[in-house]
């Protein structure tokens, strides 16, 4: 199956996006293959913004009609938004998982973070 991974995001190992957006503000979300694995999702338990994170923690998580995934911050820093719009419209996440199916928005205290992420062409190879 043909993925959509757009070349001007960084990506994780654990399947997640993550776009630089201004005053060192990352938005991060779950892939197109994440969702398509995952299937229907059915609710997101995101922290409140505020929460300080450092990079491979655990900060929330997914449930779909399959499985429950943990949701993990691939840098550091303070989550600053959240995606309200996913507590009555999880399936956000399936249907457009780079644009209103986002899910936080970090301010990062580490931007060397961000380079040592995957290329969209590295997460190709990886999945």
């Amino acid at each position: 199956m043909d993925y959509n991974i757009p070349d001007n995001l960084k990506y994780t190992r654990e399947h997640e996006w993550v776009a630089v957006l201004e005053d060192n503000i990352i938005s991060l979300g779950v892939t197109d293959y994440a969702q398509d694995q995952l299937e229907d999702i059915v609710y997101l338990d995101l922290p409140d913004a505020g929460l300080e994170i450092s990079a491979g923690d655990a900060f929330g998580s997914v449930e779909a009609v399959k499985a429950v995934e943990d949701i993990y911050t691939p840098v550091s820093g303070e989550i600053v938004e959240i995606n309200e719009a996913l507590e009555d419209k999880p399936e956000l996440c399936n249907q457009d998982p780079y644009g209103e199916g986002w899910l936080v928005k970090i301010k990062c205290s580490d931007m060397s973070e961000v380079d040592a992420l995957l290329s969209a062409g590295e997460y190709k190879e990886l999945i």
